[in-house]
C-alpha cells in the first residue's frame, strides 16, 4: 500500500466502499496506472462512466478549450452558450427514444437527476407516490436511497427514508425464486400481476405519480428488461395517467449498443434520465421530457449551483461527436459479439460449470454463478415429482434423501435463496483474482453476479486480454470452490 493510500485510509470517510487499495493516478483508453506504476486493464470505467475511454483526446481538448472561455455560466443568472450547444447535439439523440422528449433539465449526478424526475412527476400529476422495481438502484441521497431496492446497505441506519415509495417485482428469475430456464413470458406475466396487485392494495392509481425503472437492471444484477414488460408498464401508465420514467443513467449513451436501452422496445418514456457516460467522467446529468410537463413547474422550483456546468456541457457535446465520428456503436456491437461468444464457449468447460446465466446487451454484460453443491441440490430437486398426487410416497422419500444429501454442504439450499447471513459466492473470488492479474472487474447485486462494463471503445486485442484474464481467474476459483 502506497503512502498516499495510507493517508486516504486515515482521512477519507469510511462509508465509501472500495474495490482495491490502489491510488489511481493516470488513465488512457482502457487502462489506468497507479501511483506505484501498476498498470491495470479497466473493465469498470469509473462504473460505466468513461464510455469513450480514459482521457479521450477529443473530449479532453473540448473541456480544456471551454476552461479558457468560461468555466461556470450559472443557469439562474442567464442562458449558458455551452449548455445550449450541448442541447442542440443531444436532442436528436433523445428523439431516438421518442420524439416527444424535446425539453431538458441538466444537473450534476445520476441521483440528482432521479430526484429531478420525481419532482417533475409530482408537479405534473399532483400526486405523490412512486413505484420502483425490486432490485433497482437510483442513488444514495435520502430520496434515492429510499427508492433503491438492490441492497439494504444504501439505506441502512438512515431511516426513516422518504415516504410514498412502493416496490414491485422485476421480471428476473432470481427475484421470483425460479431457475434461469423459466420462460420470459412467465416472468413478465407474474411481474405485471404483482404490479396490478400493488395498485389495488397499496397505492391507488389516483395517488401514484410515476413508475420508474432501469431498462437494464444495474446493481440488481445486470438484467435486461423484456420489451413485453416495458410495453405492459406503458399500458398501465396510459390507463391511469401515471408517468413512466426510464432511468438510463447506466444503460444510456450507447452502453447497450443503442443510444438508449429503451429504444428496441418501442416504448415511449414520459421522462428519460441520463448521466454517467454522457460527459465521459465530468459531472453532468439530466432529465428529458416533453415541454408541456416541464411547463407545469414554477420558475425557481428547479436549479442548482453547478447544474449544467459549462465545462461538463462542452465535454458532453464532444462525447456525442466522438460517438458519431468514430462509429463507437459499431465497436460496441463487435466487442459485444466477441465477449458473448467467449463466455458461452467458456461455459462448456469444467470451470464454466460455475456459470448459471450469461445475460446483457451491448457492453453491459452480467454473469451469474452457482456453487457446484447448490447446482447439485437444484438438479436433485428438479428430479422430484411436481406434486404428491403424481408420485408415490416412496419416490418422494427417495427424492427428499437425494436433495438432503446433495445440499448437505451447500451454502445455498435453493438456487436463489438470500439470507441475512453471509454466504459463499463465486463472483467476489473472481474479482480478487482478476485484480491480482492486473484487471479491474466488479461484482454486483445480492446474487452471485459479475458485471462487465468496459470502455465502449475497447479494442479487439484488449477484449481478448480481458477474456484471457477472466478465464484464468475462473479456472483458479473453480479449483478452490468445486468441493463447496
Amino acid at each position: 500500500m502506497s503512502a498516499a493510500a495510507v493517508f486516504g485510509q486515515q482521512h477519507i470517510a469510511r462509508g465509501i466502499g472500495r474495490l482495491s487499495e490502489h491510488v489511481l493516478q493516470r488513465g488512457a483508453g482502457s487502462w489506468v496506472w497507479t501511483d506505484e506504476g501498476v498498470r491495470l486493464l479497466d473493465l469498470t470505467m469509473g462504473i460505466g462512466v468513461v464510455g469513450c475511454g480514459h482521457c479521450h483526446p477529443v473530449i479532453t481538448a473540448a473541456a480544456v478549450e471551454q476552461m479558457g472561455m468560461i468555466q461556470h455560466a450559472q443557469v439562474n443568472i442567464g442562458y449558458s452558450a455551452a449548455y445550449i450547444a450541448f442541447l442542440r447535439a443531444l436532442l436528436p439523440k433523445l428523439a431516438l427514444a421518442d420524439a416527444s422528449l424535446d425539453s431538458v433539465f441538466l444537473w450534476n449526478s445520476g441521483a440528482e437527476a432521479v430526484e429531478a424526475s420525481i419532482k417533475l412527476a409530482r408537479a405534473a400529476t399532483g400526486r405523490q407516490n412512486v413505484i420502483v422495481m425490486q432490485g433497482s438502484y437510483h442513488g444514495r441521497t435520502m430520496l434515492t436511497a429510499g427508492m433503491t431496492r438492490s441492497k439494504t446497505v444504501y439505506g441502512a441506519t438512515f431511516h426513516p427514508l422518504v415516504p410514498g415509495i412502493y416496490s414491485t417485482p422485476f421480471p428476473f428469475y432470481a427475484q421470483h425464486g425460479v431457475g434461469p430456464d423459466v420462460s420470459e413470458d412467465f416472468l413478465v406475466q407474474q411481474s405485471l400481476h404483482q404490479l396490478h396487485l400493488l395498485l389495488a392494495q397499496q397505492t391507488a392509481p389516483r395517488d401514484t405519480a410515476a413508475i420508474i425503472l432501469e431498462p437494464v437492471l444495474g446493481e440488481g444484477g445486470y438484467v435486461p428488461c423484456p420489451s413485453a414488460f416495458l410495453q405492459g408498464l406503458r399500458r398501465v401508465c396510459d390507463a391511469h395517467d401515471i408517468l413512466l420514467i426510464v432511468d438510463e443513467v447506466q444503460s444510456g449513451t450507447g452502453r447497450t449498443g443503442t443510444w438508449w436501452a429503451v429504444e428496441p422496445s418501442g416504448v415511449r418514456p414520459d421522462v428519460l434520465i441520463f448521466a454517467k457516460g454522457i460527459a465521459n467522467g465530468l459531472p453532468l446529468s439530466g432529465i428529458a421530457s416533453r415541454k408541456e410537463l416541464f411547463d407545469k413547474q414554477d420558475p425557481g422550483s428547479m436549479g442548482g449551483t453547478y447544474a449544467g456546468n459549462a465545462v461538463a456541457c462542452a465535454a458532453g457535446k464532444a462525447v456525442i461527436e466522438v460517438m458519431d465520428n468514430e462509429k463507437v456503436l459499431d465497436n460496441v456491437a463487435a466487442r459485444s459479439k466477441q465477449l458473448f461468444a467467449f463466455l458461452h464457449a467458456l461455459r462448456r468447460s469444467p470451470a464454466g460449470s460455475l456459470i448459471q446465466d450469461i445475460r446483457g446487451r451491448g457492453l453491459m454484460v452480467g454473469v451469474q454463478f452457482v456453487l457446484p453443491s447448490t447446482q447439485a441440490a437444484i438438479s436433485a430437486s428438479s428430479a422430484c415429482p411436481a406434486t404428491g398426487a403424481s408420485a408415490s410416497s416412496s419416490s418422494l422419500a427417495e427424492a427428499d434423501k437425494s436433495i438432503s444429501a446433495a445440499s448437505a454442504n451447500a451454502t445455498v439450499a435453493r438456487p436463489h435463496e438470500v439470507g441475512l447471513q453471509a454466504r459463499a459466492q463465486v463472483a467476489p473470488r473472481i474479482v480478487k483474482k482478476c485484480l491480482e492479474k492486473g484487471m479491474l472487474l466488479l461484482a454486483t447485486s445480492v446474487f452471485d453476479v459479475l458485471r462487465f462494463i468496459p470502455a465502449l471503445t475497447i479494442s479487439e486485442e484488449e477484449m481478448q486480454t480481458a477474456c484471457d484474464i477472466f478465464e484464468s481467474a475462473l479456472k483458479e476459483v473453480y479449483e478452490d470452490v468445486k468441493e463447496l
